[in-house]
């Protein structure tokens, strides 16, 4: 019998390695470091997800700046082992069989969290079945609805043919509202009584934005899922559609947002619901680059399993081998990015990088809003580097890669600028580490918490961002970590706030960032690195999980 689990953890994607593209972005990489730290830890998990065929799209940037994008296949028997074990689910009217494929997460003690990955592409499904596993966030509400049907509700029968009992689990996890069907498979087993399925369910919502909730209308999902539903889904999931997030938060002791403010941001878009928040982190070895540690395994020994230590002896690592350490990082990514660059770019220079998913609320353009100043500001003194994909459906972020790759070639004589195609995790620790400045500007109160910047800030790669997720936390806890982009509070206009930002982005690189980098021998400039680092002591995933525990997982069901 398997060892009794503290929390089963539900998530739709995870990113544990670049090579099993079971991950779209930030949320996969989230449960990945978790799941990671919980290893490390000493936390009896096991992680519930689905074995995508097709992962994220490899990219192709073309002369003239447009894309192109290719599905990546992948061969899971080069990374997890099939079992034998097999359950069925009721979906659009027919018995789905899932099966499921296993890896082992190894802590640094020793201690395994075992990762489960289920897979409707097995032969005794039809095609259209084979297919649900498929391609992640692919296809219609329909598919939607039978993948999350798959991970909640197969998901739960899966750990029952592992040899997981209702007993043997504390805490159901989900991860987004992906996984909210779960809860259908647990009232089912406890004779349909919500007051029985809430002691054993957590939720955790990633999401600041009403449309990136899913709902669904409620004649498409008695249409897919049929009797999985229960006869109060309405009183449990919403009157006027099934929301994946009323009825995770709904059937779970505790709901949370990842960082303070998506706390309030969430109870603002659900009144009436109790939702706490506990901030994200990283897993600090995981995005840290070689040389930084072998730095801390120096002057901050421990800093693995503890990483508060880094907050205390961060100004202990002297200038010299800190900034040698970066160099080398630094040099990396260079070297890669002159791969791809009209103007070779110059690691002497003050190197701003920025990269996520390319979407509206990131603003990634903010800093082309006025070429003029931006070229007066930054000519010959700072180069910038891009990265990000667009979704092959949407025209919005293809056309702001076409748009900064064309900016590339029309400034080269004066700020150079690189785009580096498909961004993945390799590519993300290169630029995390390697950059000088992390440059992060998303509308205010549209980013739920902002990770990319807590891996900068372990590598001593300085934030640049706008007050928003975790960066209000950290600029107020140190204020001399990093710089902050605008005020606090957003103007009452969408224009006039994007305006008011980039003027202060101008400003603050041309009185703050660009003098200090240039100051005697970088002296300032490793001091700030210095307190970047400190930060990593709080923004981790061995805090996070730690609050999770303390929280919200019923340990005491641990035998």
């Amino acid at each position: 019998m398997p060892t009794p689990l503290s929390v089963a953890y539900f998530t739709m994607e995870i990113g544990l390695t670049a090579e099993i593209p079971t991950y779209a972005g930030g949320l996969g990489m989230l449960a990945a470091d978790l799941m990671m730290s919980a290893a490390d830890m000493g936390v009896h998990a096991a992680c519930m997800t689905v074995r995508w065929q097709h992962g994220y799209m490899k990219q192709t940037i073309r002369e003239d700046g447009s894309q192109s994008y290719a599905e990546v296949s992948w061969k899971p028997e080069k990374h997890m082992r099939l079992m034998p074990n097999k359950v069925t689910v009721q979906l659009d009217g027919r018995a789905v069989t899932v099966g499921v494929w296993a890896m082992t997460i190894n802590g640094r003690g020793g201690h395994k969290v075992p990762v489960f990955f289920l897979d409707t592409d097995l032969p005794e499904n039809s095609f259209d079945d084979r297919k649900i596993t498929s391609q992640l966030y692919g296809g219609d509400g329909y598919m939607r609805l039978k993948q999350e049907g798959v991970l909640g509700i197969a998901g739960v029968r899966m750990l029952r043919s592992l040899g997981y009992e209702s007993k043997d689990i504390g805490t159901y996890h989900m991860n987004e509202g992906h996984a909210a069907f779960l809860t259908l498979e647990l009232l089912r087993e406890r004779d349909f009584k919500d007051e029985a399925v809430k002691p054993s369910c957590a939720f955790t919502t990633h999401t600041p934005v009403k449309a990136g909730h899913d709902v669904f209308p409620y004649d498409m999902a008695w249409k897919v899922l049929g009797d999985n539903l229960p006869w109060h889904i309405k009183k449990i999931a919403g009157e006027d559609g099934l929301s994946m997030t009323h009825l995770a938060m709904h059937l779970s002791k505790k709901s949370f947002g990842v960082s303070e403010v998506h706390g309030m941001v969430s109870n603002r878009m659900f009144p009436g619901e109790d939702i706490g928040f506990i901030t994200n982190g990283v897993h600090l070895g995981r995005w840290t680059s070689p040389e930084m540690q072998k730095l801390f395994d120096t002057y901050a020994p421990g800093w693995h399993e503890k990483p508060e230590e880094l907050s205390k002896h961060c100004r202990d690592i002297p200038d010299a081998e800190l900034l040698t350490a970066h160099k080398a990082a630094k040099k990396r990514l260079i070297d890669h990015a002159n791969k791809f660059a009209p103007v070779a770019l110059d690691p002497n220079v003050l190197t701003i990088a920025g990269a996520r998913r390319v979407v509206s609320y990131k603003r990634p353009e903010l800093i082309y809003t006025n070429l003029e100043r931006l070229v007066e500001v930054c000519g010959g003194k700072v180069q910038i580097i891009h990265a990000g994909n667009a979704h092959p459906a949407d025209p919005f972020g293809q056309e702001v890669i076409q748009r900064m790759i064309e900016r590339s070639r029309e400034l080269k004589d004066k700020v150079k600028i690189v785009y580096i195609p498909n961004y993945n995790p390799d590519l993300a620790k290169m630029l995390v580490s390697g950059a000088d400045v992390w440059l992060n500007t998303p509308t205010r109160l549209h980013e739920a918490s902002g990770t990319s910047g807590m891996k900068a800030a372990v590598n001593g790669t300085i934030n640049f961002s706008t007050l928003d997720g975790w960066w209000i936390e950290a600029y107020a806890s140190d204020p001399e970590s990093g710089w902050r982009i605008g005020p606090l509070s957003q103007a009452l206009d969408a224009d006039d706030t994007r305006t008011i930002d980039a003027e202060d982005l101008y400003t603050e690189l041309q009185y703050q960032v660009i003098p200090e980098f240039e100051y005697s021998d970088h002296v300032r400039w490793a001091r700030r690195m210095k307190r970047s680092i400190g930060l990593a002591g709080n923004f981790n995933t061995h805090r996070a999980i730690a609050e999770y525990r303390e929280k919200a997982w019923n340990e005491e069901r641990q035998a």
